[in-house]
């Protein structure tokens, strides 16, 4: 069956499955959970070739922070088709082609430096007059079994002018005074949203947010940090002071056939968070992204491509499994989109380094140095290292070693690739 014939079968479906999601909708609310949205739609002719019966799989979004809840329903769709039809299905990818080797490796010629973006919103909002957003969400990202709390936080700024991009941090004021009677510090936080929301209505911010805690030095007493347990214990709501945004040393190249490198730990996902969703899921064209599905049933055809032709690979560090930051939705885009983004894990209290102790991130960029020397040598890589201040040793000294193969000086070639705005850290 063409695509134009399935879509018009899915007129005849429509109904049921919006019967459907209305009853589901109505046993979230029971739990205090937001409606669901559609936001993945395939048809299969496996178990009905005749297409007297159509089996449909879809999955919802049960909360505002993306994560997703999978679930399947089977009906019969009205008519015959008279013909077999062809599942809805991804063609499989060409294998992609191995980069060859540089012969020679020089630094990034300053001639060919990237461009900063110079529309970058700065500080909209002060300490002095901060924007008070509420609370719309507060949702836990560690899974049973894990190590501390963990939350996504998304926050209304629909009454104000806040605004922000890819890469960016706001400021949190928490409620209430020191013990000296004074106003709370700002904390910074990197966004975990990309530019339009997790909504993708231009009217929220997210937040992905560690509690702080550690042993008092004198008393052994566990120590919560001020602003993150403020933030963790936010209630849907709530009101908070924000402001910002700042920061520009994270941003995306506007270049759609870039190649992403992602570094991070822990909370570091944020800012990749909000890059990955940008580049794709926050499609304005949502028929060229099947991730999106507009009007709760839209189509795309099979074919169809994100507008992102670049490739992004995350290698992330955490502790455990259940630490891993939002990993459902970022092995679903590696399963969407295995040419475009790759994900590699180090998870330190679970797996081995080749040495017999922990796995930590700079194992994983030792383990894989020749391919992302191969990589960051090419003029469109941009590299991105996220989360605990003291990471980049490890990294500097794996690519330090994989450089000196090829004759170059590591530290010199890094320091050519800051000034074209190639390489990015923010460590805290």
């Amino acid at each position: 069956m063409d695509y134009e014939s399935m879509k018009g079968l899915a007129g005849e479906v429509e109904p049921k499955l919006m019967a459907i999601l209305a009853e589901f909708n109505q046993t979230l609310k029971k739990y205090g959970v937001s409606n669901a949205r559609v936001v993945e739609f395939t048809l299969s002719d496996q178990e009905m070739p005749e297409m007297e019966g159509l089996s449909c799989k879809f999955s919802c979004w049960v909360s505002p922070s993306n994560l997703t809840c999978g679930i399947k329903c089977e009906f019969e769709a009205s008519g015959k088709t008279g013909a077999k039809p062809t599942a809805i299905a991804t063609p499989p990818e060409k294998k992609a082609k191995t980069a060859k080797p540089v012969a020679a490796v020089a630094p990034a010629p300053a001639a060919k430096k990237a461009k900063k973006k110079v529309d970058v919103p700065i500080n909209i909002y002060r300490p002095n007059k901060p924007f008070v957003g509420k609370c719309i969400s507060n949702e836990e990202l560690v899974g049973s079994g894990g190590i501390g709390t963990c939350r996504h936080l998304i926050f209304d700024i629909s009454g104000g002018d806040l605004k922000y991009v890819e890469g960016q941090s706001i400021g949190i004021i928490a409620d209430g005074t020191d013990d000296k009677g004074k106003p709370h510090k700002i904390r910074l936080y990197s966004i975990a949203s990309a530019h339009r929301g997790d909504y993708l209505d231009d009217k929220t911010v997210s937040l992905c947010v560690r509690q702080l805690e550690y042993p008092d030095p004198d008393t052994g007493k566990t120590v919560y940090g001020v602003c993150s347990s403020f933030l963790c214990n936010l209630k849907p709501g709530d009101d908070v002071k924000i402001t910002g945004p700042v920061g520009k040393e994270m941003l995306l190249p506007d270049d759609p056939n870039a190649n992403i490198i992602m570094l991070g730990t822990g909370t570091g996902i944020a800012p990749f968070r909000s890059f990955l969703w940008h580049l794709f899921k926050e499609n304005e064209d949502a028929k060229s992204n099947p991730f999106w599905l507009p009007n709760l049933l839209g189509w795309v055809k099979p074919n169809d491509t994100p507008k992102f032709n670049g490739k992004t690979w995350l290698i992330f560090g955490v502790a455990t499994t259940p630490n891993i930051l939002y990993n459902k939705d970022l092995e679903d885009l590696q399963r969407r989109y295995p040419n475009n983004f790759r994900l590699t894990k180090a998870i330190s209290r679970e797996q081995k380094n080749p040495d017999g102790g922990r796995m930590y991130i700079q194992h994983r960029v030792a383990e894989h140095a020749d391919e992302l020397w191969q990589l960051i040598q090419q003029e469109n890589t941009h590299t991105y290292i996220c989360g605990l201040k003291g990471m980049e040793n490890g990294i500097d000294e794996a690519l330090s070693a994989v450089a000196s193969k090829d004759g170059v000086n590591w530290s010199e070639y890094q320091r050519e690739l800051k000034k074209a705005h190639r390489w990015h850290v923010e460590t805290y």
